[in-house]
């Protein structure tokens, strides 16, 4: 059994997060499954299925499911707007201090 310390998530990522390479990675990965939860998040706060969000936006359910995964890296201002018009929302768009 391992007498050393146990290392936590937060510690070793935390430590990890120096190396500047996977901080940009952790940052890109971060962004994506955030937008991906929104998308998720109002699409059932419209009471939408994927498959009627898809209809809706003149495209698939799998679509969606990839959208809605995080691992989709795909994002255009163009497939927000089509999100946002199908959701009768629209897109705003913000720049931040990084």
């Amino acid at each position: 059994m391992n007498k050393g310390k146990v290392r936590t998530f937060k510690s070793r990522l935390r430590d990890e997060l120096k190396d500047p390479e996977f901080k940009t990675h952790y940052q890109e990965e971060r962004q994506a499954l955030k937008m991906a939860m929104r998308i998720a998040e109002l699409r059932e706060q419209k009471g939408l299925s994927q498959q009627q969000l898809a209809k809706l936006m003149g495209t698939s359910q799998q679509a969606i499911s990839r959208i809605e995964s995080g691992e989709y890296d795909g994002f255009t201002l163009k497939t927000l707007e089509k999100i946002a018009e199908a959701t009768g929302m629209r897109v705003k768009v913000e720049f931040v201090a990084a």
